[in-house]
């Protein structure tokens, strides 16, 4: 028998029963529960206060995230207890926004909203648009490659980029190394940042990197805010356009400059949020249990090294 905590009962509900599972919901603002735990999930989107609470009770093996990002669970975990994280359950949420969001930059939908808000009707001018735009892809991993996917069929020329060099795909040729940021840079159009928030990616997308890019490019950042130096983007707002999903500090604190900086859209990390996200939610959970009844290792478990 596997016994397994949910944040909520709207979560236990919809897993509904999983033969050899026992299910209760822990709220981690609560006192732990007193039976034996098996597996913690966490809340969705929960800081590492709603995650430590698990190193309380000694019995929990695994640690399940509703979130691609493991950024609040790693500090709090103990090394022991394994961490699972939601892969593969975001990737065409994120995909849709990170696309969106190049959309609304390339063919000016900010301005467009505003002048709506006033009952401007705006001349026309050309716009940078999306066919036949140099992508680099910050992040080449699942999320990565599904924004691939769906900025293919707009006519752009894609490269892709990860933590180490690695063979293509049918999209890219090969995958280039993080080493290799600076020299590619310059030939682009359009970054998509899809970097988890780790010490190595923190502030990547800096003065250096930025500075690299030429007069016009579009940033936009879709993984973790840190990866973009927000002081380095609001030194380049004007020349440079961001599009932020994702920003540092968050939430972002009402009067900061990057509100109102020119060039930039900011959405409030929305980039898994759709209708989508329970029910594959509810799958994955349901074959990770299963799995663990099995004796079976659990899946999209994460490399603490």
């Amino acid at each position: 028998m596997v016994t397994v905590s949910f944040p909520d009962s709207s979560w236990r509900d919809d897993v509904g029963p999983v033969e050899g599972v026992t299910a209760l919901v822990w709220d981690p603002t609560d006192p732990p529960p007193t039976q034996e735990l098996d597996v913690f999930v966490a809340p969705y989107m929960g800081g590492p206060d709603l995650i430590e609470p698990v190193a309380q009770v000694p019995s929990v093996r695994l640690v399940q995230l509703l979130s691609a990002g493991v950024d609040a669970a790693l500090p709090v975990v103990p090394e022991h207890v394994a961490i699972a994280n939601a892969h593969g359950v975001h990737d065409a949420a994120t995909a849709e926004l990170a696309v969106g969001l190049v959309l609304a930059s390339q063919r000016g939908f900010d301005e467009f909203a505003t002048a709506q808000a006033k009952g401007e009707w705006l001349p026309r001018k050309f716009r940078p648009g999306l066919a036949d735009k140099r992508v680099l892809i910050l992040g080449y991993g699942s999320v990565g490659s599904a924004i691939g996917r769906r900025l293919a069929p707009f006519e752009v020329e894609l490269t892709a980029l990860a933590s180490r060099a690695r063979g293509g795909d049918e999209l890219v040729e090969r995958v280039h190394g993080t080493d290799k940021l600076l020299d590619l840079l310059p030939q682009h159009d359009i970054v998509i940042s899809v970097l988890p928030g780790t010490a190595t990616t923190r502030g990547i997308l800096g003065a250096e990197a930025l500075a690299a890019l030429p007069d016009g490019a579009l940033v936009v950042n879709v993984g973790r805010g840190p990866a973009l130096d927000t002081e380095a983007a609001l030194a380049e707002a004007g020349r440079l356009r961001f599009a932020l999903d994702v920003t540092d500090p968050e939430p972002l604190p009402a009067g900061h400059p990057l509100w109102s900086a020119p060039g930039v859209i900011i959405s409030p990390h929305v980039g898994g949020v759709t209708e989508a996200f329970r029910p594959r939610m509810v799958a994955l959970l349901r074959e990770q249990l299963a799995r663990l009844v099995a004796g079976e290792e659990p899946i999209h478990v994460v490399d603490r090294g």
